[in-house]
């Protein structure tokens, strides 16, 4: 089980290099294939989008067939594919295509390791071991900044993009030989999606899943990069330093609002400070935009901090989630956790064009990220309203 859960949690790392590394490949992108920032926008937005969709099946997959074939098949054919058509694109479409299957391939792999936490350990710890494995995983996003800038300066983008593949699908292997699949509860076969759905208690907490882990995870992806380029003139290696400063600033921030709710005997208030947070420091970049690249970083890696709410958002919710529904209850979260970054970074390319055509470059990135802390501030209103609960 623990060797089952570490490969877990090392797959969940590509899950999140994979979401973040389009940041730091775009220079390369923009001058080999013409990708804009638009077309990564719309790559970035489709690999959520196809995580997000993944998730009902996935969900149902957990619950009958067990977290192991699952896991592994997906990341294989998914993760291992869709990285191997990425190193060897020849136009934005393809990125695109490559970024649906990556999308489908990680789709299962954190559900897959809470599924395991939730059948075999306490719901008093969930969210402990919930943000030590987006803690650990994040490292994903340390590999996808500096490292990446290095190897891309060494090896050229598609062969580090071939290499990534290839250790995608030796870990793919390992999953399916060494995690192991709980053993599954009584009264199995009752239930389906709809009884969670009746449940008022999820709604506002489903709200908050939707708003809150695009910004950290958004900016960092693909917004971070070319902000700084435009605004500071930022190069590669600035740039890999930048987000690797910002996603140093993620982990931490996963291993801090992990045990937050046995610290503060809440979920939900760590969770409406810290997010409160968020939307006061996208609402400056709006309002009080910096003058210098490094009050901007310093800003970023705030949010990155503060931003990181997406594990003990999934353990509120849980927590109302009866035994024999596990696997769909929290695959219904990550659907809209990951159904909100999908939705607001497709809107991000097309919106932030249309601020830009009226604006200054300064101007459009400060109005993109202002908006982005209002559909913040609506969530958290929402979400006040939810039912707290630690157990």
């Amino acid at each position: 089980m623990r060797a089952g859960i570490a490969f877990l949690i090392a797959a969940y790392m590509l899950s999140q290099f994979y979401r973040a590394f389009l940041a730091v490949l775009a220079p390369a992108l923009a001058s080999d294939i013409g990708a804009t920032t638009g077309d990564l926008a719309r790559a970035s937005g489709l690999w959520f989008a196809a995580f997000a969709l993944m998730q009902l099946p996935v969900g149902w997959a957990l619950d009958h067939l067990g977290p192991r074939r699952t896991a592994s098949a997906l990341f294989l054919l998914g993760g291992a594919g869709g990285a191997t058509l990425f190193a060897t694109a020849q136009s934005p479409a393809m990125l695109s295509a490559a970024m649906i299957l990556i999308g489908i391939g990680c789709a299962p792999i954190l559900m897959s390791t809470y599924y395991i936490f939730a059948r075999t350990f306490s719901a008093a710890v969930f969210g402990t071991l919930a943000g030590v494995t987006v803690g650990l995983s994040s490292l994903g996003n340390i590999l996808a900044a500096a490292p990446l800038a290095i190897l891309i300066d060494s090896f050229g983008w598609r062969a580090t993009v071939g290499g990534f593949a290839a250790l995608t699908a030796a870990i793919a292997i390992a999953m399916a030989l060494l995690v192991r699949d709980p053993e599954k509860p009584q009264g199995e076969a009752r239930g389906s999606l709809l009884d969670l759905l009746r449940m008022p208690q999820l709604w506002p907490i489903l709200v908050m899943m939707f708003v809150c882990y695009f910004p950290a995870a958004g900016l960092r992806g693909l917004w971070i990069s070319p902000y700084l380029a435009d605004r500071f003139g930022a190069e590669l290696s600035q740039l890999g330093t930048a987000t690797l400063i910002m996603g140093l600033a993620m982990v931490a921030g996963n291993f801090a609002y992990g045990p937050a709710d046995r610290l503060f005997r809440s979920r939900k208030w760590p969770i409406l400070i810290g997010n409160l947070g968020v939307a006061a420091l996208c609402l400056a970049f709006w309002a009080m935009p910096p003058t210098g690249a490094t009050a901007a970083i310093a800003m970023f890696a705030l949010i990155g901090l503060l931003g990181a709410s997406y594990p003990i958002v999934i353990s509120h919710g849980r927590s109302f989630c009866p035994p024999h529904l596990t696997g769909r209850g929290v695959t219904l979260l990550n659907l809209f956790g990951m159904g909100g970054a999908g939705v607001m970074q497709f809107a991000s390319g097309p919106t932030f064009a249309t601020l830009a055509d009226t604006r200054t470059g300064a101007e459009a990135y400060g109005a993109l990220f202002g908006l982005i802390g209002l559909v913040i501030l609506i969530g958290l209103a929402i979400y006040s309203r939810a039912e707290d609960r630690t157990g």
